[in-house]
């Protein structure tokens, strides 16, 4: 008879097999394990991904490896209550299967929302060839987006998909100097694809934001994701020159303290256990953005990276205090 063992993880498993490694969430700090039943039904914090060794003790009860927390580390972020969506970055990078996706959405509460960022296959002007940079023949393909992002996105997350975001990157010279042309794009590219999702449209040029471009993401029935990065202007500049794109969900994502380039600041805040540079003038201004649109009975989805302040966890649970330290 085969005899009971102990993987690293402590779990027993049959000597020959090896059992799924259990990811606790961690005990919320006194100070913030009151926020979960203060939170709004409509308020959404969340972390881009979820798979960093340094939360231990802030989302993960122990130090666990990167890849464990990707395949097993979902469950754990979600149970701990305060973060009601996650970014899934990957889908950036490369289509993901339905099946990855049903595989989340079963990790998680009834209640949970994920933002899925669309790939840059559909997003990006110009792919990195072997040699050089080369036009990419998918930019603001609908077909193919509706078939590899649009479609396992609705199959495997159903009601819990909440916003699929068309990041774009710098688009280069040639199209920031022509806003109404790239507007018409987008426009057509939103409108032929299928109804349902719930999508939203992030850009890293300021120039491309106007009128012309509020217009394309309002009659297309998307919404403008506020990205908050140093390319682009401060929260509430944005949200004034992009009023006129929708009147539906607040959506932010926190990306990147305004100081900071994205390697200096990963490499500075490192393990992303503590908050090392405070962004408090953008945090009032989302708390107070958050505060209106709750008033007017809309959705918020606030997604914050740990290169914001040094910590994800801890800038959405400062974040969170700061929401309801008045009230709703």
């Amino acid at each position: 008879m085969k005899q009971a063992q102990f993987d690293m993880f402590g779990q027993p498993h049959e000597s020959g097999s090896l059992a799924t490694p259990v990811v606790e969430p961690a005990r919320l700090a006194p100070e913030w394990s009151d926020l979960t039943p203060r939170l709004p039904a409509r308020l959404h914090l969340g972390t881009s991904s979820w798979s960093f060794p340094g939360w231990a003790g802030l989302v993960y009860h122990r130090a666990t490896s990167e890849a464990t927390l990707a395949q097993h580390g979902l469950g754990a972020y979600a149970a701990l209550g305060p973060f009601r969506t996650v970014c899934v970055d990957r889908g950036f990078y490369g289509p993901v299967p339905a099946a990855a996706f049903a595989s989340y959405a079963d990790a998680v509460p009834d209640d949970f929302r994920f933002v899925v960022k669309a790939g840059a296959a559909v997003t990006s002007a110009n792919l990195r060839g072997a040699t050089s940079w080369q036009p990419n023949p998918r930019f603001l393909d609908a077909e193919y987006a509706a078939h590899e992002v649009v479609a396992p996105f609705v199959e495997g997350l159903g009601d819990k998909g909440g916003v699929l975001l068309f990041q774009f990157p710098p688009l280069g010279h040639e199209i920031r100097r022509k806003p109404p042309q790239f507007a018409a794009r987008l426009q057509a590219f939103l409108s032929s694809l299928p109804a349902g999702p719930r999508y939203a449209v992030e850009i890293r040029d300021a120039e491309l934001m106007g009128p012309w471009f509020a217009r394309a993401v309002r009659q297309s029935g998307a919404h403008y994701c506020i990205g908050l990065h140093p390319r682009m202007p401060p929260l509430l500049k944005q949200r004034s020159l992009m009023a006129a794109a929708s009147d539906g969900p607040l959506i932010v994502r926190w990306n990147l303290h305004p100081t900071q380039a994205y390697e200096q600041a990963r490499a500075r805040y490192a393990p992303f256990d503590r908050l090392v540079d405070e962004d408090r003038p953008t945090r009032n201004a989302l708390a107070k953005l958050c505060r209106e649109s709750l008033a007017s009975r809309r959705d918020v989805f606030i997604i914050a990276n740990n290169k914001a302040e040094g910590s994800a966890p801890l800038s959405l649970l400062a974040l969170a205090q700061s929401v309801l330290s008045k009230p709703l």
